[in-house]
């Protein structure tokens, strides 16, 4: 794809689609490479894949840039967004750093970056900020040349330092329409309702494994269980609905999405997949 051409004939430039980074895992594979990555249009995004194929998206690689920085700066803090796995919290405290979750949106986080004076931040969608030894804003390139440091420097296989990262099993982001021309006021009076009904516990189903541990509201519901969470929030710049689902096994993952698909059945403005 060396040839600038603005309608994308291969394939729209976004690191967070698998089926974007099927060329890229396939040079990988053929080469022998030691890493590859997806940027997007503007390249402050960035995806990495590792030396097997596998693709690692925003919180694996923000993972791994806190291994880094956290060897250096102990207590260092670290601010990711929402969307982002349990993992990253484990794996940052494990390392003797403070994990900060905060609000999705880039200016968002640069912001909560700048008031905690935090070192590094990152979202799902591959923004990669870095106020150590940089000028705290996302820049995919400067962000691949330190993850190659990194890999370098470690002496190691990127998928080596990926499986020192606790694993969840989790969904990608989920976006979900809604039909209604109150669409972007609706968004949100969704997220409303659905968190008034996971901290009411009034749940159809009082399964343990259901029982509502709590509700993180920084930016919409982030419901967790003693073996998982799900998230719904509206979307920062469309009218639709946001949703991310992570657990211990996969069984716990279907059984906690369908949950959350149970309460969403409430709306019959809300076009769920598959629906």
């Amino acid at each position: 794809n060396l040839t600038p051409d603005g309608t994308f004939p291969s394939h729209v430039p976004d690191p967070t689609v698998p089926a974007y980074l099927e060329q890229a895992i396939k040079l990988v594979k053929e080469t022998g490479a030691d890493c590859g990555f997806g940027y997007d249009g503007d390249a402050d995004r960035l995806g990495a894949i590792d030396d097997t194929g596998n693709t690692l998206y925003g919180d694996r690689i923000l993972a791994i840039f806190a291994r880094e920085i956290l060897a250096r700066q102990p207590g260092a803090k670290i601010v990711f967004e929402v969307k982002c796995s349990q993992a990253l919290v484990e794996y940052i405290k494990s390392l003797g750093g403070v994990p900060l979750m905060w609000k999705t949106g880039h200016s968002l986080i640069k912001a909560k970056m700048k008031q905690e004076g935090a070192v590094l931040a990152g979202e799902m969608s591959g923004h990669m900020f870095f106020a150590d030894d940089y000028y705290g804003y996302d820049d995919a390139i400067f962000a691949s040349l330190r993850f190659m440091r990194i890999i370098a420097n470690s002496n190691r296989r990127l998928s080596e330092l990926a499986a020192e990262i606790p694993y969840y099993y989790a969904t990608p982001e989920i976006r979900v329409k809604i039909k209604s021309p109150d669409a972007d006021m609706l968004k949100f009076q969704i997220v409303s309702e659905i968190k008034k009904i996971f901290l009411s516990h009034n749940l159809p189903q009082t399964a343990p494994q259901n029982q509502v541990h709590g509700v993180i509201d920084i930016d919409g519901a982030r419901v967790v269980f003693s073996d998982g969470w799900g998230l719904i929030r509206a979307s920062n710049t469309q009218p639709i609905l946001v949703l991310r689902f992570e657990a211990k096994t996969p069984q716990r993952l279907k059984e906690i999405q369908e949950l959350f698909y149970e309460q969403l059945h409430r709306f019959p403005e809300v076009i769920l997949p598959g629906c």
